[in-house]
């Protein structure tokens, strides 16, 4: 292919839509630059099992340059997105500029803290895979920091772990955290009563799973307290300082680990006018993906809003459907190369589902759900088929085994950045911030 003489387009964003939207374009008669702030591509949906020690980060993570060997039509770039010229259709970053024939947005979404600087400051998010190791290195600390407590008292804030927000990442963390406390930590710290740990689970509607069936929302919501989770639904966290959880209702709760999963809001970049976003910071776009009043901007993922006859609120914010929405905004791509006609989007929902713990899940299909060994099994199952590299998928699948007939895992490692670590983060933060 003869990439001098080819359409340029830049993908901002190597999630789910992006990196899906690049690997169908390779070898296409386009010159593809993606654009993102890591070199790698992130497996979302498992970031909980990082962060809870049970899977390597590596396992999660899939270098870009590493996906796209050797395919000479698709450039990979590291940056942050600065501003974004609709008329003249550039994009900026520190360093550069690019020029566009067609720009694709599929920058994902972040943490909605609702305009609460404090619980911004001070809580722990789940975004990204470093940000799950941090998560992991600090759960891992408070464990060997409440060894030097001599009262319960005292060692509350360190055993206390509140999560805000009762969605499938919520649930899920909670029951990776309860399994490790009733089966994997006593074994390692056989001087703390682990019946002190606690782990809240606070969400501000009336359920767990709010967005599945009534029977998932109810077995989500029994196998977690079957655990030991304690649960707070009808609730809000009104601040949080570090140290101390505040309520709305004014109850406290001592804790050092706050994790945030309580809503998201989309990744807008700068240069995109106001008029073409609407509600969650997502910017509007038709069926045929096509930005608000912004030529040659197609917008997919997450950041993306499209109203439809069923989808009226625009669609979930789920992999499938910016996996979905990238093969069509292809096809579409493709067809333009042979002057044929375009094909609307689309999207009928394939199910949802959620795993609390060893052989418990909820799984809500069209027309019919299911819960237990079976759907624990099937999340099992396609979260395999999901992931990239074979080295990866039996890497997986490994540590799931030995997990399952072990009770245990051998990843509880406290890994903190040196001097000279420190200094190429700085580095890594002025490249992409």
């Amino acid at each position: 292919m003869n990439t001098t003489s080819a359409r340029k387009i830049v993908i901002i964003g190597a999630g789910f839509a992006g990196l899906k939207l690049a690997r169908k374009l390779v070898n296409a008669n386009y010159d593809v630059t993606i654009i993102d702030t890591h070199n790698f591509h992130q497996f979302q949906p498992l970031f909980y099992q990082v962060a809870s020690a049970r899977l390597e980060p590596s396992a999660i993570s899939f270098p870009l340059r590493k996906i796209f060997q050797n395919k000479r039509n698709i450039n990979i770039r590291i940056g942050k997105i600065r501003n974004i010229d609709t008329q003249q259709q550039k994009v900026y970053t520190d360093d550069s500029e690019y020029a566009y024939d067609y720009l694709v947005i599929a920058t994902g979404c972040t943490n909605n803290y609702f305009g609460n600087k404090n619980i911004e400051a001070n809580a722990f998010p789940m975004k990204s895979t470093p940000q799950a190791i941090a998560l992991r290195n600090k759960i891992l600390l408070n464990f060997e920091s409440s060894l030097a407590e001599k009262t319960s008292e005292t060692k509350a804030p360190f055993l206390n772990i509140v999560i805000v927000g009762g969605g499938p990442t919520g649930v899920e963390l909670a029951g990776a955290l309860a399994e490790m406390k009733n089966k994997i930590l006593p074994k390692d710290y056989p001087l703390i009563d682990f019946s002190q740990l606690k782990v809240y689970l606070i969400e501000g509607s009336g359920s767990t799973l709010s967005a599945m069936s009534e029977q998932s929302q109810k077995y989500s919501r029994m196998y977690l307290e079957q655990m030991g989770v304690t649960i707070w639904t009808g609730i809000h966290v009104n601040d949080y300082d570090g140290k101390v959880v505040t309520l709305e209702d004014g109850r406290t709760l001592p804790s050092k680990t706050l994790i945030w999963a309580a809503g998201v809001t989309g990744n807008v970049p700068n240069g995109i006018p106001k008029e073409s976003v609407t509600r969650g910071n997502r910017i509007i776009v038709n069926e045929f993906h096509e930005a608000k009043d912004l030529p040659n901007v197609f917008v997919i993922g997450d950041v993306s809003y499209m109203e439809t006859k069923e989808w009226q609120k625009g669609h979930p914010q789920l992999a499938n459907v910016a996996n979905a929405q990238a093969e069509n905004l292809v096809h579409n791509l493709k067809n333009a190369l042979k002057g044929a006609p375009r094909k609307a989007f689309t999207y009928k929902n394939p199910g949802t589902m959620a795993t609390i713990g060893k052989r418990k899940a909820v799984v809500d299909l069209p027309k019919f759900h299911f819960h237990g060994r079976f759907a624990w099994f099937v999340w099992m199952s396609l979260h395999l088929m999901l992931i990239l590299g074979v080295r990866n998928k039996f890497l997986i699948f490994v540590n799931w085994m030995f997990n399952y007939f072990t009770n245990d895992s051998t990843l509880r490692v406290i890994l903190l950045p040196s001097k000279k670590q420190a200094q190429l983060g700085q580095e890594y933060e002025e490249l992409t911030t």
